[in-house]
């Protein structure tokens, strides 16, 4: 069963339970050492990291080793083109990147979910399990396929070996349309050529994106890094002759295709709304099957739902298509969408009357009949939050505040001037420090936005509600829409009482000084830390040359 071994700690002599002799097996670098040559010592085993090989964590590459590292290193390693393309689609600022999961999880969840299509990541083992581990919690069934590296793969170029090998045996037609390889940040960090891997493999694509998390701010719009790969790998196949239909057959009437992911509703709710005017509702960007990209390139028009989609809308533009940006949420935003779109398509004026004439007053009587009344700060990451916000005000809610993770773009302007109009704070980039500095101006009665900002409202005793799962779950558009939020929303604001009365009843625990369990009531010693803390001041001013010479002077 198991050795023991006698170990002595101080004057106290124990014995350890071992399982077998691993404790005293020789490290690689123990023996380097003993062989005094860098490598392992004669009749040892080989291994495949030599001490002496580059080490992508010893020079900084390490997927911890700093944004400003990675870039510099990438861009020694000829990535600069890719980073500046995405500098241009996905721009930072006023900081440097919000405070959100890692930004592969985006592309990742989008190659997940579609039909007959492999997932291959490439980056450092902690990373891919992360990612892995999350896509599932949020419902994956399928495998994510992990070329691994160590130093010397990396160094040497035998981790793009590795990953072409990797794709040429998974790239079976019966089973594949396509195979997605993603490079993480050290991998794009080192320049790994996914350009060079070949774009087809017995008739399965193969694409190849990098989305490092020091080159794509979010989730969100790494899912339009791939989402823009795909549609331009599907418009040069158009281009050169006949594609497979949708599963449904093609569309007997012109269809807009819809940017963006939504809740499973809407898409039906917005194709009710097209009917009248001649119109269909196309495919959902990001596609759920690789057929699809060509029927969603096939449309009259692109509503993007989603504004940041950047890349996506460079394909569908050089396509030829239109893009009308906004949605059709609540009273106001469904007619300037409608009209929006009659232009786009050539719709006359009189059939997009009748249109509006239709369904705006079924929309006005529904959020009527669903009224919010409070004060909401909201925050997010997901991309619709301004769409949220206008959906809010609709209802009746008082909203001071939208911060949103996602850029400023062309598409999203109409939803801010009509919010800017009404006294609302729209925040892009927004950082947590942001959303939560909101909160704490403006004491709202519900406080949506990220896990970190409801963590921070429900410390204050303001019910939050996380806007992923439980606002953006939810249809938003046209009549389904308009009274979606309001049960949620005023059964949220409906708990203050209980916040209160739990926080009268935990009132002096757990915070600061008075923190944990205490037999009596303790001593407050805020007097002792000032003067600590005047103390330490006094020094650091002391030791300060600067202020030294000042004082001299």
């Amino acid at each position: 069963m198991a050795d023991t071994e006698d170990r002595k700690g101080g004057d106290r002599k124990t014995t350890e339970v071992v399982y077998d002799g691993a404790a005293a097996a020789p490290m690689a670098n123990d023996l380097a050492a003993a062989s005094g040559t860098g490598m392992p010592a004669p009749g040892e085993s080989m291994t495949k990291s030599p001490s002496n090989a580059p080490s992508p964590e010893g020079d900084g590459l390490g997927c911890h080793g700093g944004q400003a590292e990675m870039r510099a290193a990438a861009e020694k390693a000829g990535q600069s083109e890719i980073l500046e393309r995405y500098a241009a689609d996905y721009p930072k600022g006023p900081h440097d990147q919000p405070q959100s999961m890692c930004p592969a999880f985006g592309s990742l969840r989008v190659g997940l979910r579609m039909r007959r299509t492999a997932t291959v990541l490439s980056g450092s083992a902690c990373c891919v399990y992360g990612l892995s581990f999350v896509s599932h919690f949020y419902g994956a069934r399928r495998t994510v396929g992990y070329v691994p590296f160590d130093s010397e793969t990396l160094v040497t170029g035998k981790l793009f070996e590795d990953i072409r090998e990797a794709v040429h045996k998974l790239a079976d037609p019966d089973k594949y349309d396509a195979v997605i390889v993603t490079n993480l940040c050290v991998p794009t960090a080192s320049g790994v050529p996914l350009r060079l891997l070949p774009k087809e493999i017995n008739g399965v694509r193969i694409i190849g994106i990098d989305v490092p998390g020091f080159g794509v701010p979010t989730h969100a719009e790494a899912k339009d890094v791939l989402s823009g790969a795909m549609l331009r790998y599907a418009r040069t196949e158009a281009e050169l002759g006949p594609v497979q239909a949708p599963r449904g057959g093609p569309s007997d009437k012109p269809t807009i295709t819809l940017l963006g992911e939504m809740f499973p509703a809407d898409p039906v709710g917005l194709g009710m709304m097209l009917e009248p005017l001649g119109l269909a509702a196309g495919p959902v960007v990001p596609t759920r099957e690789w057929r699809e990209l060509y029927a969603a390139l096939d449309c009259a028009a692109v509503a993007a739902l989603h504004p940041f989609y950047t890349a996506s809308m460079r394909e569908f533009q050089e396509a030829g298509r239109p893009i009308v940006g906004s949605a059709p949420v609540g009273h106001d935003g469904t007619a300037a969408w409608l009209d929006a779109i009659g232009e786009a398509c050539g719709i006359s004026r009189d059939c997009v009357d009748q249109t509006k004439n239709r369904f705006l007053p079924m929309i006005k009587g529904a959020l009527e009949n669903a009224p919010i009344k409070g004060r909401v700060t909201l925050s997010g990451y997901e991309g619709s939050e301004l769409l949220v916000a206008r959906l809010l005000l609709e209802s009746g809610a008082d909203v001071p505040y939208v911060g949103a993770a996602c850029p400023k773009t062309p598409y999203s302007s109409a939803d801010r001037e009509w919010l800017e109009a009404r006294g609302v704070h729209v925040e892009y980039r927004a950082s947590l420090e942001k959303d939560i500095a909101a909160v704490e101006e403006f004491r709202p009665d519900l406080a949506i936005g990220t896990t970190p900002v409801v963590q921070k409202a429900k410390e204050m005793a303001i019910p939050g509600l996380y806007f992923t799962n439980l606002i953006s779950a939810r249809p938003l558009f046209g009549v389904a829409g308009a009274g979606s939020l309001a049960q949620v929303v005023n059964a949220a604001i409906g708990n203050k009482v209980r916040f209160d009365e739990m926080r009268e009843f935990f009132e002096g625990v757990g915070h600061g000084d008075t923190a944990g369990v205490w037999e009596d009531i303790p001593a407050d010693h805020s007097d002792f830390r000032r003067k600590e803390l005047a103390k330490a001041e006094k020094a650091r001013k002391a030791a300060d040359p600067k202020r030294v010479a000042e004082s001299v002077v």
